[in-house]
This record gives C-alpha cells, structure tokens and sequence, in this order.
C-alpha cells in the first residue's frame, strides 16, 4: 500500500495518474470508434471471415476487450512507478528514515 505523507506529492501523483487515464482512455476510444463506424457504414466488411473462421466483427470485439485488459495493465503499470517514485522522493527528503 502506498501512502503519500504531503498534499503536493499527493496532488502531484494524481495528477500523472488522471492524465496517463486520459491518455488511455482516448487511445481505447480510438479504437472502439473504428469498429462503431465499421458497424455503421461498413457492415457488409464486419462478416468477412478473417481467419480460424472467424468474423472481422467477433475478431475485433475480442481485440478489443484483449485490449482494453492490456490498457489496464499498463495503466496499473505506471501509476504504481508513479507512486514508487514519489515515495522514493519522500525517502530522500526524510534522509532514508521511514
């Protein structure tokens, strides 16, 4: 468990960690709009066998929850470096006494 003694790292670690959500969340939106707009204006395309006899659209589904997994990780990822770092600083602070 990771605990942050002062607002400013506190504040400052949340910050990294929305902004690295943000990020995250307008690469899966990316993503999640394409196979929307395939739906929409393109759904002939989504029948097409892709391989293992699979559809373009069962395919691009499971990609993308396989992808929304791996966002997470890496999501997880960084804010737990985030976290470290500010505790690492802390420590430095503090003259490596916890």
């Amino acid at each position: 468990m990771h605990v942050n003694n002062t607002a400013e790292e506190k504040e400052a670690v949340t910050q990294q960690k929305s902004k690295l959500g943000v990020r995250l969340f307008f690469i899966y939106l990316i993503c999640y709009a394409g196979f929307v707009i395939l739906g929409v204006f393109k759904y002939e395309l989504l029948a097409t066998t892709v391989f293992w006899g699979l559809n373009l659209a069962l395919t691009y589904g499971i990609g993308l929850i396989v992808f929304a997994v791996i966002l997470g990780v890496i999501y997880n990822f960084f804010c737990t470096k985030y976290e470290d770092q500010a505790d690492e600083t802390e420590n430095k602070m503090e003259g490596g006494i916890k």
